[in-house]
């Protein structure tokens, strides 16, 4: 049979326990009235209680009551209170205290993550059917109005087709970059090291986009210009580099300033080159920095699907260079432009082969 005694009742038992022991020797003693046995029975009961619970109340319920406000700090996430706590003690209570609100901490870290995933996810699959809707109902559009009315001449049969396959094209381009992204993020794509000339690349990148720069009037340069005739050797996947300078300068001439200019900049030190993508667009202002790296996140939704592409460059571009052990730096303020800069390592020299001595 189990007694659940409380604290107060323990200690009333271990004082009077006590207290009948001494009250026991004092009457026995023959300096000692019963008077005065009494009086010092009393007296010990009450120390005895007071010694017992105070002892209670300091080692155990103290500490329990201290282990529950800890607690509550958890659930209302104010965790930076608690680190100055989480100290080791040799003291039982305390270490079984600090163990409960770290594992708390740990959860409460883990639930917060968890929520913030799903609201990603929410936004990710919404972001994901609006862009897969938009050129589906573009080409559906052109094809049935083609299929309901014969009466259409050949010439605008042609101008529809053509824009219907344009919307297919987008939507081939967006599926694209959504296998991409997936593979990149499951480590599956492997980078192929290669040395090759990056001053050239950026070169071949301003041919290839010069038309696209040409609508709006935007002028490509290399800094320094002294670079462009010289050799800059990097140690990276060429074709996944350059695909990471297609989306930043590309950004920079339909976001950037019409009539105005895109840069990259490129300088070495003794084991990286560090490449830098400038235009003197509008800017990002700081609340959206640590955003602009997301899949499908669009500063300004209305322009941004008015510049075409799929959302997805920058993300795919964030996990090109994180494949390379670097990182894509944002350097952004409004009205000052916006810079994306990141680092790839140099070709380590190569020792020449000596050749042997010839014997006469």
């Amino acid at each position: 049979m189990k007694l659940n005694l409380s604290s107060r009742t323990i200690a009333i038992l271990i004082s009077m326990l006590v207290a009948g022991v001494l009250t026991a020797l004092a009457v026995y003693a023959p300096q000692m009235e019963f008077r005065e046995a009494f009086l010092t029975a009393g007296i010990t009961v009450a120390a005895c209680f007071l010694l017992v619970y105070l002892s209670f109340e300091a080692l155990i319920f103290r500490e329990i009551n201290t282990i529950y406000s800890g607690l509550e700090m958890i659930k209302r996430k104010e965790l930076r209170k608690l680190s100055n706590k989480f100290l080791f003690r040799p003291e039982p209570l305390k270490r079984l205290r600090d163990e409960i609100l770290q594992m708390a901490a740990r959860k409460q870290q883990e639930i917060d993550e968890l929520k913030r995933l799903q609201v990603l996810r929410r936004e990710f699959l919404a972001d994901v059917s609006h862009e897969l809707k938009t050129p589906i109902f573009a080409a559906q559009g052109f094809v049935h109005t083609i299929l309901d009315d014969d009466e259409i001449d050949e010439v605008t049969q042609r101008k529809f087709l053509s824009k219907a396959a344009s919307s297919l094209d987008a939507l081939n381009d967006l599926v694209q970059d959504l296998v991409t992204i997936s593979q990149l993020e499951k480590g599956v794509v492997q980078m192929r090291r290669q040395r090759f000339n990056v001053v050239q690349l950026v070169l071949d990148i301003f041919e290839q986009l010069e038309l696209t720069a040409a609508q709006r009037s935007v002028t490509l340069e290399l800094l320094p210009p002294t670079l462009a005739d010289a050799e800059l050797l990097v140690l990276a996947d060429r074709n996944r580099i350059r695909q990471v300078l297609i989306n930043l300068i590309d950004n920079g001439i339909k976001y950037g300033q019409e009539r105005g200019h895109v840069s990259v900049h490129l300088s070495e030190t003794a084991k990286t080159v560090r490449i830098a993508v400038h235009n003197d667009g509008e800017g990002i202002a700081k609340q959206h920095h640590h955003r602009v790296f997301e899949r499908f996140y669009r500063i300004e939704k209305s322009r941004s699907r008015n510049s075409g592409g799929t959302g997805l460059g920058l993300a795919i571009s964030k996990h090109i260079v994180e494949g390379h052990k670097s990182v894509l730096r944002l350097h952004s303020e409004p009205g000052q432009g916006t810079t994306f800069e990141f680092k790839l390592p140099k070709p380590k020299l190569r020792r020449p082969v000596k050749q042997p001595e010839q014997v006469d």
